[in-house]
């Protein structure tokens, strides 16, 4: 039986820290807060100082654009947040921003070039966009920098005319050395610019730009994982690697995985990914976002266990997952509830990469059920882009390898989007040029059964972890049960309905190919499915219990699944024919 006695584990952490031979040098700990929800933020602003967090990033609905402190509303609750967060103890808190902006933003004056792009060699043009920085940094003086995306933005830098930049990463770097000319050479303050990108072509053109910057004082923020924040991604291999001072973006929230609306506790995945990228050469630190807007913020719920395993992890690479879970829940829930409470969390992990994932890869539209007609699930979000070979092993009952491509896409995505149009040309162009996708329907009743057997895993997991949590009731307080039973049955609702809407989705799938696909047992197993999806969203429906509300709304997911009912027994999906479901 494994240790459970926190004070051992306690000595062990001070023992190694005495007689270890130095920790990693991480200088900046940071948080991001997305949500304008005031109340909320304050919740967050209030936790910081026992985190140890000196840097603080407002984001996404409270300024995406620095020209949006324009606005008197907006501005004056980014400057009361400021002013709470610095009095709260935190040194430093940068606000975000993205250039260029829209075309239409900058004067006609400076739009000469073909088809009406900005002229770059324009000295004019450099004045002006020095200024408007000036105006518009002058609204939040007390503000301590910027965090710049300066790819894929609205004008994009790389489109506009030059005769003097030669290459797309010349029009970027003079972008940021504008920027950076005016808020650390004139200011002093710090400006983090933060990298984006669907491709490795991009992240290649990216380090160009990077390479090309001259303000020495510009630092640089990337993800975790290439492009966006998945599960099944690897870690970020350009992260650390490129010879500037670099912070990690880590997403805690979980934009593409539950959004803390169901259980995201895996300390065990936060120390995976941060183990590797803490030691790389330019790592200076870490920041990570606390909510997906609105009241979904992690502080004060169960799925904060993974800033504390931020936190912990930072502190001392000594730590470990089971350290992690036996710490968080002794000081939120109290000793007792460790052996009941542990278990349940062990499980999200598994929950959601078998129910908002399907063989690997993430098919929840930023957390929403939908399956069809969310194109972006089938090519640029696939994790086979980023690894060679793009092959994945599924456990979650199935215990079976697959290729990403020629055979996972192959199978689970509609017909439509295999074909070479601009997403896969652009994003996946391998998958067309070595003939793994075709532009054909394939799904069959193999990959149906494959899908069932990992969705039925998922149900399973998540039920065991509900009876895990309901039997920890006798050691809690009231309030603290019942946040956390909520919260793994929302989670085990999320499960059940995954299983049902996949499989009639998939099943309709292979039924509208035509009499010789449409078996007794498929019939049999979707009219099962629908039924269920039915009894589901009455179920979520009759759920009184407050529900935090991110950019995914949790109860949105019954009118999906009612949705999906209408069209498969009703209406059919015109792309296959209109073909009706009829057991």
């Amino acid at each position: 039986m494994r240790v459970r006695n926190l004070v051992l584990l306690n000595l062990l952490f001070v023992l190694h820290t005495v007689f270890s031979p130095g920790q990693t040098s991480i200088h900046i700990r940071g948080w991001n807060i997305l949500s304008e929800s005031t109340p909320d933020d304050i919740i967050t602003i209030s936790a910081a100082n026992s985190y140890n967090i000196n840097h603080l990033q407002l984001s996404h609905d409270l300024v995406m654009d620095l020209q949006e402190l324009r606005e008197p509303e907006r501005l004056n609750k980014v400057s009361e947040l400021i002013t709470l967060a610095h009095s709260a103890g935190i040194n430093e808190v940068v606000i975000w921003d993205h250039a260029l902006y829209n075309l239409k933003y900058y004067p006609g004056q400076f739009k000469t070039g073909p088809g009406g792009t900005i002229n770059l060699d324009n000295p004019d043009f450099w004045e002006w966009f020095k200024n408007d920085y000036r105006s518009m940094l002058g609204l939040v003086p007390d503000a301590d920098g910027l965090v710049l995306t300066f790819i894929e933005t609205g004008a994009r830098a790389e489109n506009q005319y030059s005769e003097k930049l030669k290459t797309a990463p010349e029009k970027l770097a003079a972008v940021v050395d504008a920027v950076a000319e005016v808020v650390c050479s004139e200011l002093g303050k710090k400006l983090y610019i933060r990298t984006f990108a669907y491709t490795d072509a991009e992240y290649r053109n990216t380090i160009g730009c990077i390479r090309h910057i001259k303000n020495s004082e510009v630092i640089l923020m990337m993800k975790e994982t290439p492009h966006d924040f998945f599960l099944t991604h690897p870690d970020d291999k350009y992260a650390g690697t490129i010879n500037r001072p670099t912070i990690i973006e880590f997403d805690c929230a979980n934009e593409f995985n539950g959004q803390g609306i169901i259980a995201n506790t895996w300390p065990d995945y936060i120390i995976r990914r941060w183990s590797d990228l803490i030691r790389r050469p330019n790592v200076i630190g870490y920041v990570a976002r606390t909510d997906r807007y609105n009241d979904t913020h992690l502080v004060g719920t169960p799925n904060e266990i993974l800033l504390y395993t931020l936190k912990r992890f930072t502190e001392d690479q000594i730590v470990t997952a089971e350290m992690i879970y036996d710490e968080f829940i002794t000081l939120k829930y109290g000793a007792e509830a460790v052996r009941y409470i542990e278990p349940a969390f062990r499980r999200a992990y598994n929950v959601i990469t078998s129910s908002l994932y399907i063989l690997g890869t993430n098919v929840a539209n930023h957390s929403k059920l939908d399956y069809d007609p969310y194109r972006s699930s089938y090519g640029r979000h696939v994790s086979g882009k980023w690894l060679d070979p793009p092959v994945v092993y599924v456990k979650h009952g199935v215990n079976k390898k697959f290729h990403y491509w020629a055979d996972i896409i192959e199978h689970i995505s509609p017909a439509r989007y295999k074909a070479p149009d601009e997403t896969l040309s652009i994003e996946a162009p391998m998958a067309l040029s070595n003939g793994w996708v075709t532009p054909e329907e394939k799904m069959n009743e193999a990959y149906l059964k494959y899908i069932i057997t990992e969705k039925s895993y998922g149900v399973k997991q998540a039920e065991i972890a509900l009876k895990k949590v309901t039997n920890a009731h006798k050691v809690m307080d009231n309030n603290s049960y019942n946040q956390v039973y909520n919260l793994f049955y929302r989670t085990l609702i999320t499960a059940k309905m995954y299983k049902a809407v996949s499989t009639a989705y998939f099943g309709y799938r292979i039924y509208a190919q035509g009499d010789k696909f449409q078996t007794e047992w498929l019939k049999k197993t979707m009219k099962l499915a629908l039924d269920e999806m039915l009894s589901l969203a009455d179920e979520i429906d009759g759920f009184k219990e407050k529900v935090p509300r991110g950019q995914w709304n949790w109860r949105g997911d019954a009118a999906t699944a009612r949705e999906y009912y209408d069209k498969i027994t009703g209406t059919g999906w015109k792309e296959y024919g209109g073909i009706i479901f009829k057991p």
